[in-house]
């Protein structure tokens, strides 16, 4: 894989689940991850969502920047920083977006933006499941508190 590219690099962690009779061709990038050959995002897009699944795009970028030349192992340091910068995000794509060469002074570095993507067979990001886990529960005890202290504020 040449650096040379300038975007649409498509990264899937190893063991995402596909549509059934959807295949790819791919080839190992990182450990855990692969990049999948012969094939745009906008073209997987397509087949991904010809099998009535989702291919979901997240919004903020994500940049690395790593000393080098332009080379594969370059670019492999960068998605791997990249990668490490998706805080708490449990997500099975990466989109490659722009790779920019560039030297200061006389010192080679690469730099990279990304976004998050996720490849699942339901419309909704978050599982209803998931959701109905993540509401805070307030306790009773601060409920009362938290009236008391309205009640009790000058100007009431």
């Amino acid at each position: 894989m040449s650096a040379n590219n300038t975007s649409g690099i498509i990264l899937i962690k190893q063991g995402t689940l596909l549509p059934p009779g959807l295949v790819i061709e791919t080839e190992a990038f990182l450990p855990g991850w692969n990049v999948v050959k012969n094939l745009e995002r906008s073209g997987l897009t397509r087949k991904i969502e010809n099998a009535r699944w989702s291919f979901f795009f997240l919004a903020g970028s994500i940049k690395a920047t790593v000393i080098g030349r332009d080379t594969p192992s370059a670019l492999r340091r960068a998605a791997k920083r990249t990668l490490a910068r998706r805080e708490g995000q449990d997500l099975n794509s990466l989109e490659i977006t722009k790779i920019v060469s560039r030297r200061f002074l006389v010192i080679p570095f690469l730099s990279i933006t990304a976004h998050s993507r996720h490849i699942q067979e339901g419309l909704s990001l978050v599982s209803a499941k998931d959701f109905v886990l993540r509401i805070p529960v307030v306790a009773a005890s601060e409920r009362v508190a938290a009236k008391s202290f309205v009640a009790l504020s000058p100007g009431s």
